[in-house]
């Protein structure tokens, strides 16, 4: 949230974001003046490991991605090793992967941390809401421009992303923005909709 590739083309774009550019209405600009909220406190440990990139703001460096994963890694110097893996535009596309190191620069919270790609490039990465038992994570960037909904499994209760969504506007997201990101073929993701409507 918003993550490796995309956050490394977000480094150059969110240079020339402006923070009140989503705002459209007097109630918003109010809301997108303020700081983002992140959580008060993320256990890294149990943060770690494959994340599914179930929806996300879309723009041109994610285009076409299907089957999207964020993966951290925990190294003993303190600092994260972060590979995002996705197929392009196709389920039986080969699997690509980048990779990136992050590092927590909100000691206090583990809720900040900044992704630095070519050991030159950082960007801010904000964890701005989290279940209780680590089931999904929101993750977004200071401008608003650039948000990511994610969880362990491929698919999403609706009600729970429906809240999740909720709780985005109240920090001043447009939640129209956000667009769901295959995670499952079609005919499965089908037969999953059907399976949940009916237990």
């Amino acid at each position: 949230m918003n993550l490796s590739s995309i956050l490394f083309l977000i480094c150059a774009s969110a240079l020339f974001a402006s923070p009140l550019c989503a705002a459209s209405t007097p109630a918003m600009k109010a809301k997108t003046s303020q700081p983002l909220r992140t959580v008060p406190h993320v256990d890294l440990a149990r943060y770690m490991g494959d994340w599914r990139v179930i929806a996300n703001i879309p723009y041109f460096a994610e285009k076409g991605c299907v089957d999207s994963i964020e993966g951290y890694r925990l190294q003993p110097d303190g600092k994260i090793a972060n590979t995002f893996t996705y197929r392009k535009k196709s389920f039986d596309a080969p699997q690509k992967q980048v990779h990136a190191v992050a590092r927590v620069f909100d000691p206090k919270t583990s809720a900040e941390w900044r992704v630095v790609f070519f050991k030159i490039i950082s960007t801010k990465y904000l964890i701005l809401d989290l279940d209780p038992d680590y089931r999904w994570t929101v993750v977004g960037h200071p401008s608003r421009n650039y948000g990511w909904i994610m969880a362990r499994e491929k698919t999403l209760p609706d009600a729970t992303y429906a809240a999740i969504l909720k709780r985005l506007a109240a920090q001043g997201y447009d939640p129209a923005k956000f667009a769901k990101v295959p995670q499952l073929p079609a005919p499965l993701a089908a037969s999953a909709a059907h399976w949940r409507a009916h237990h």
